[in-house]
């Protein structure tokens, strides 16, 4: 587990319709309750960003639990995903909060280099392993120019982690939760890995394991 190893992950790869997919889809959010993603999250923003960016946003049910974490919901968030998946449910979920919800069908490195806008804060989960270094660090380098903050909550590279992926057949997730979640800890990180690829400036930087499975980085850009 010393260093990273990225490998295909079957849900990238299947047609956003495709049963198997869709019940995968259905075990993360189960999987992301469980983690807790979101509570760390909100935690790490230390507040309520008006407007929010989730990369990788995929069907939105993160960014949804986020902003229901916070101490009030924001008064925007983009989801930006190259799928289209955001289901009228999660638009709902968002309408009762009375926050206002783009979706942006982009992929993250074109709409970062695209959009003008800045935001308060860009958040990922479960997203930033899905790149080697090198355009991670420029995927990083980008999102400091839009936000002054930013806040990732990743799987962490571990033995425990490992273990824990294998185990959730035990809570009934099909196939391709079990092959992609072996594949995000493999994938994942720990110490300051994500620090190391945050570009130079007037940054604090803070990254750390968050409960047993989850590795925590955030960026917060210092006043001037």
């Amino acid at each position: 587990m010393d260093a990273r190893r990225l490998e295909v992950e079957w849900l990238d790869e299947l047609p956003a319709e495709d049963p198997r997919a869709r019940r995968s889809r259905a075990d993360l959010r189960r999987v992301n309750a469980i983690m807790g993603n979101a509570r760390i999250v909100a935690g790490a923003l230390g507040g309520t960003p008006q407007s929010i960016v989730d990369l990788g946003a995929g069907d939105g049910a993160f960014a949804l639990r986020l902003a229901r974490a916070l101490p009030g919901p924001p008064s925007h968030v983009t989801l930006v995903d190259r799928q289209r998946i955001v289901s009228q449910e999660t638009l709902r979920g968002f309408e009762s909060l009375g926050t206002q919800v783009a979706i942006a069908q982009h992929d993250a490195f074109d709409w970062l280099e695209r959009v003008p806008a800045q935001s308060e804060a860009i958040v990922a989960n479960l997203f930033l392993h899905h790149f080697e270094d090198e355009p991670l660090a420029r995927l990083l380098s980008l999102a400091a120019r839009k936000a002054p903050l930013f806040v990732a909550c990743e799987p962490r590279r571990s033995s425990f982690a490992l273990i824990g992926a294998r185990l959730l057949g035990v809570i009934g997730c099909n196939d391709v939760t079990r092959h992609d979640a072996a594949a995000s800890v493999r994938a994942g990180f720990r110490r300051d890995e994500l620090s190391r690829l945050w570009p130079a400036g007037n940054w604090s930087l803070a990254e750390e394991k968050r409960g047993a499975f989850s590795h925590l980085f955030a960026a917060r850009k210092n006043a001037a």
